[in-house]
């Protein structure tokens, strides 16, 4: 898979986890094109793996935050105002946007930019013309599980 066609998936799919397992696809194995036993870095395709989650991850048009279960998940920029709409509902850790730093060492350290500082104005007045119901329904059903834990 080229990154375009990652970036096609997510927007397709709207919320996607990075690697963990969960309630929704996990974006390693449908870069590899099968599931992944252990960890992905050991896998054949572990270094195109690496680009293209690179690559999508730096795209403006997707949000990396903890929002299913605390792992890295990818939110597409058409849920953004959903998302936004029951931000209230999850943790602040949750939407908070996550961005990855290249240290100077090579090391990779994660920083959080606090919701909403990261929303753009036009997303948050998308947001407030959508219903609770709306907003759920555009995450999907496992939104709907997760919300009804709180």
């Amino acid at each position: 898979m080229t990154a375009a066609q990652v970036l096609a998936f997510i927007e397709k799919r709207g919320v996607v986890l990075v690697s963990a397992k969960g309630p929704i696809p996990r974006l390693t194995e449908v870069i590899a094109g099968e599931p992944i036993k252990g960890s992905w870095w050991g896998h054949p395709k572990g270094h195109q793996i690496f680009a293209i989650l690179e690559a999508v991850t730096e795209s403006e048009d997707v949000l990396v935050c903890r929002l299913v279960k605390g792992k890295i998940t990818l939110v597409h920029r058409r849920l953004w105002p959903a998302l936004v709409r029951l931000a209230e509902r999850f943790s602040p850790g949750q939407v908070a946007q996550v961005k990855q730093q290249h240290t100077s060492s090579g090391r990779h350290v994660n920083k959080e930019v606090p919701f909403p500082r990261w929303v753009p104005a036009a997303v948050i007045k998308q947001a407030k013309s959508l219903s609770e119901a709306e907003a759920i329904a555009a995450l999907g059903k496992w939104a709907t599980a997760e919300l009804h834990k709180k």
